[in-house]
């Protein structure tokens, strides 16, 4: 398991939990890590603690780290991650799917400034065709491209409902 999957697995009050200290209603514990705690003064947040005695604060790994007076490497382990030299394989997967990602990305952006551009074309015709005269030529051409970009924006509107 890596970082992520750990913290996923287990929520801060079953490490702490884990170590026999018992949470509080409040979500409350004595600090562990400075002595003279008279009240409890490290409050167990689901992915985090912080105790507002001493300031100690920190994720799963950190309180490991501290109570069992280990590095991160040892507290990963005891928490179950391995590691695992990347392959050629999983490094190429990984470019793969950041690439995919980043040109999703461009594609959406530009289909957003499509839609953009579109409406403000919508707009510009509407405004010209208000403004001149009933059947001129200029009225007619505003209300022929207006339909254009209609049909446009029915289209670029059908594409995001489809994603």
């Amino acid at each position: 398991m890596n970082k992520e999957e750990i913290k996923h697995s287990y929520s801060m009050r079953e490490i702490v939990e884990r170590y026999g200290l018992h949470v509080n209603r409040a979500g409350f514990i004595h600090c562990p890590f400075h002595k003279g705690d008279k009240g409890a003064s490290l409050k167990i947040y689901p992915d985090s603690f912080h105790c507002f005695g001493c300031g100690t604060n920190g994720d799963i790994f950190t309180f490991v780290q501290l109570i069992d007076h280990v590095d991160f490497k040892e507290a990963f382990q005891s928490l179950g991650g391995t590691y695992e030299k990347p392959t050629f394989q999983s490094k190429l997967a990984i470019y793969r799917s950041r690439k995919k990602a980043e040109q999703r990305k461009r594609e959406e952006e530009k289909l957003r400034r499509k839609r953009e551009l579109n409406n403000v074309l919508i707009d510009v015709y509407r405004d010209y065709m208000n403004k001149s005269e009933p059947f001129s030529d200029v009225w007619c051409d505003c209300c022929n491209a207006l339909q254009y970009q209609l049909y446009l924006h029915e289209i670029l509107n059908r594409e995001e409902v489809r994603k």
